[in-house]
């Protein structure tokens, strides 16, 4: 298991340094781009994967059970097909 808590120092530009063993337990390498969240006065560092999950989880606990997203907007698609 990784270290959870790490201390580190903040660079010139304002730059930190993310351990190697943290990296790679998320899944992020030198020259990937991350995304910085705010939320509680805490910074958090999300993966572009990592964020897109989230996101698609926050979506899918507002559809209701049984309801496709993907059958409603193909039906659309075909509707405005039809139209055209």
């Amino acid at each position: 298991m990784p270290r959870t808590d790490v201390t580190t120092k903040i660079g010139v530009g304002g730059r930190v340094v993310i351990p190697a063993d943290l990296r790679r337990e998320i899944g992020a390498d030198i020259g990937d781009e991350v995304i910085l969240r705010l939320a509680g006065g805490e910074i958090y560092i999300l993966t572009r994967s990592q964020a897109t999950q989230k996101a698609q989880a926050l979506v899918r606990k507002s559809i209701p059970k049984g309801r496709s997203l993907v059958k409603e907007l193909l039906r659309e698609r075909r509707k405005e097909a039809e139209r055209e």
